[in-house]
C-alpha cells in the first residue's frame, strides 16, 4: 500500500432548515462491509492518538465534530491531512501508519472498520511495520 491509496471520501450531506444529515453505507462509500464503529472523545489539547498501522484492517475516520490531522506514513514518504468536516472521510488501507493529532477543543472522532478488534492485526513498533512494508508485493 502506499499514501497514494489513503484518498479523502466525501460523504452525502442531505440539507434540510432543521439541520444536516450524513450517512455512510458500507461497500457503498467506503471499499469494505463496516465490522466495527468506534469514536474517540475529550481527548486533551496536545495528546496523540493512533500510533499504529493494521496487517489487513481498512478504515474510513471522520472529524464527526471539531478537527484533528491524521500523519500518514507508508514506510516510504509522509503526508498530513486535516480533517474538520463531518461529511469528509479519510479511507485508510491496510500497512498504512497513522497518528492522531491537533485534536481541537470538543472533537468527535468517528472511526469505521472492516474487521472486528483483534489485537494481533496491530503494528504498534514502527520498526516491525517497516519490516513488514518492505515485504509487501
Amino acid at each position: 500500500m502506499s499514501l497514494d491509496d489513503c484518498r479523502l471520501v466525501e460523504l452525502p450531506k442531505i440539507s434540510d432548515p432543521r439541520g444536516n444529515l450524513t450517512f455512510i453505507e458500507g461497500r457503498s462509500h467506503v471499499p469494505f462491509d463496516i465490522a466495527r464503529v468506534y469514536y474517540l472523545y475529550d481527548v486533551p489539547g496536545g495528546e496523540s492518538r493512533g500510533g499504529h498501522a493494521h496487517r489487513e484492517l481498512q478504515q474510513l475516520i471522520v472529524a464527526m465534530s471539531g478537527s484533528f490531522a491524521v500523519v500518514l506514513d507508508d514506510g516510504r514518504a509522509r503526508k498530513t491531512v486535516t480533517l474538520n468536516r463531518s461529511y469528509i472521510g479519510l479511507y485508510l488501507p491496510k500497512l498504512i501508519w497513522r497518528e492522531l493529532v491537533d485534536f481541537s477543543s470538543g472533537a468527535v472522532c468517528a472511526v469505521m472498520a472492516s474487521h472486528r478488534y483483534d489485537e494481533a492485526d496491530y503494528f504498534r513498533d514502527y520498526d516491525a511495520f517497516l519490516a513488514a512494508v518492505r515485504q509487501d508485493p
